[in-house]
């Protein structure tokens, strides 16, 4: 690749795509120590440590799996281990309909429960879809990064567990780290995340918790395949060690990231990202308001995800324009997604980022479409 296609580096706090997410210099770094061993007891300890943060970190008492993939790769065990036949597929944007595809892929009848991309499922609408028969899983996306829409993923586990013998399947990748998620307390079967999100961390790591109900699923699947099997995982990180090879370089960003998370506080990491949401609707409504440009947030009050904001343009704007405008000014942020692309941009704000520093990206934003 020649040096020219290489986008060159600038100065931490203005890269806001909604994944990957910019990584903080100090969790860089940490991926120069040496390698170790993955069978030895070096990564037993480092396994240890990273353990008790991801348990605090998905709030639950069950081990966490870490999977040297994307995020994609938990999705497709999601639904190996833990689909006998037949997928309720709640779809409310592009990413919650490829959870149903890859469902469809893997050779298992899905249903589509779908709203507008934008909107959220409430309890009624998934009980009354329920309420049909048949099904013994549902997918479903919490953070649908698309859109910016949070579904009320606890909601929707209570009506799950209504039903006799359905798992619920929980794509959390713009979740985890960013927006309250208890693993436990809601009862979540099984959720998942990558690390290139709200963790702030380089792509090519996936992380996963899965209910004792789901690794019974998991112990009957004939589907599941190798890499995927959860049930390897699980008999392996229990020698806190991992079924195939890791990115052990990875983990070590893993472990200096989850001792920044430690330090910060989990609560009020997920108050930060609330903060610079709030500050996205509060900057949309100033624009339309006081200055004129007619900006709406797609995703309605209060079913907003605390990591990104999906921004609706006016007629005569694209999406790609003002993209293209940002990147000029030094600044790198989120397209319209899909059929959005036109006609929506979209700013990650997850991870390591503060209001102060999506300010700056709000007033170059302000300069661009005015």
């Amino acid at each position: 690749m020649e040096s020219s296609t290489i986008e060159s580096a600038t100065s931490f706090g203005r890269f806001f795509l909604p994944g990957p997410t910019e990584v903080h210099p100090e969790v860089l770094s940490a991926q120069t120590r040496a390698l170790i061993g993955h069978r030895g007891p070096a990564i037993k300890e480092l396994m240890g440590e990273l353990q008790t943060g991801l348990r605090d970190l998905f709030r639950t008492e069950s081990p966490v799996l870490i999977s040297t993939s994307s995020a994609t790769g938990l999705m497709e065990a999601a639904v190996r281990n833990g689909v006998r036949s037949r997928v309720l597929s709640l779809v409310n944007g592009a990413f919650s309909r490829r959870f149903g595809e890859i469902a469809e892929a893997c050779g298992f009848v899905v249903d589509t429960l779908e709203v507008e991309w934008g909107q959220t499922f409430s309890a009624d609408q998934v009980r009354e879809k329920l309420a049909s028969g048949g099904f013994d899983a549902v997918t479903v996306v919490h953070s649908e990064t698309s859109t910016g829409a949070l579904n009320p993923i606890s909601q929707i586990s209570e009506v799950v567990r209504e039903q006799d013998d359905i798992v619920l399947l929980v794509d959390s990748v713009t979740g985890v780290g960013g927006a309250e998620v208890q693993t436990d307390e809601w009862a979540l079967d099984f959720v998942l995340t990558g690390s290139q999100k709200a963790l702030a961390l380089p792509p090519g790591l996936a992380f996963g918790v899965a209910s004792e109900r789901l690794m019974g699923r998991s112990a009957a699947a004939t589907r599941k395949g190798v890499y995927f099997d959860l049930v390897s995982f699980r008999k392996q990180l229990d020698n806190l060690q991992t079924p195939t090879t890791p990115a052990v370089s990875l983990f070590y960003a893993l472990a200096k990231q989850l001792d920044r998370i430690r330090l910060e506080g989990l609560e009020a990491r997920w108050d930060r990202h609330q903060a610079m949401a709030d500050r996205c609707v509060q900057w949309v409504d100033t624009m339309r308001d006081e200055r004129g440009v007619a900006l709406s947030v797609l995703a309605p009050e209060g079913s907003r995800s605390p990591t990104v904001t999906c921004v609706v343009l006016p007629a005569g704007t694209t999406g790609p324009s003002v993209v293209s405008a940002m990147k000029e000014k030094g600044f790198t942020i989120g397209g319209g997604y899909g059929k959005l692309k036109e006609t929506t941009f979209r700013v990650g704000h997850m991870g390591d980022h503060t209001v102060t520093e999506l300010d700056a990206v709000l007033d170059a934003l302000g300069e661009v479409l005015t």
